[in-house]
């Protein structure tokens, strides 16, 4: 399968560029994280362990995003799996149909990974908002990177769902639209 400008293509890339989206905004917070972690164990110096809360499930949904997009940076399809649903689904804006299961997914995934070079993503208004054992993240991303040594770029919008099962949340639906410019129409010459 090739990106091109084929539907499934399309669909894939938007999936691709809005996961990579998380990796590059979460990254900083879980390394704050570590940073504080790190300070307060200094701060015991008994060999006791120190536990640390978990947070809000706000808190713990952004620290999954970031460890699976990571997975996704560094193309590990199985550290990718730990966060999503075996039944997960991915839509894209595309009309097509969505892709249902992981499997599926990652052998779409994996099919694309080597394609893409010198990712840079721009991730704006996320909100995450959990509502019980159900929680959603929506966010808009602006993704560049070179695709097989050419410029390639497209910018959207993505929604996860998740559910918490045995206290994990997993994501179990990925909705991911890229949003077309409008070009200014050509200018009459005289």
């Amino acid at each position: 399968m090739k990106i091109g400008n084929s539907a499934p293509g399309r669909r894939l890339a938007g999936v691709i560029a809005a996961a990579t989206v998380l990796v590059f905004c979460c990254g900083p917070s879980i390394a704050q994280n570590n940073k504080k972690n790190k300070q307060n164990s200094q701060q015991n110096n008994n060999s006791t362990p120190v536990a640390m809360p978990l947070g809000t499930d706000a808190d713990q949904i952004e620290q999954d995003i970031g460890h699976m997009l990571a997975g996704l940076q560094l193309g590990n399809v199985e550290e990718m799996h730990k966060y999503y649903a075996d039944n997960a689904t991915f839509v894209s804006g595309e009309y097509a149909p969505p892709i249902m299961g992981w499997q599926n997914y990652a052998q779409g995934f994996e099919q694309q990974k080597s394609a893409f070079q010198s990712i840079q993503i721009v991730r704006r208004n996320t909100v995450i908002v959990p509502h019980g054992d159900v929680a959603w993240a929506t966010y808009q991303w602006e993704f560049s990177a070179l695709y097989n040594g050419a410029p390639y770029g497209v910018r959207g919008q993505t929604t996860l769902i998740f559910t918490k099962t045995n206290g994990s949340w997993l994501i179990v639906h990925n909705h991911t639209s890229t949003v077309q410019t409008l070009q200014a129409p050509p200018t009459a010459k005289p």
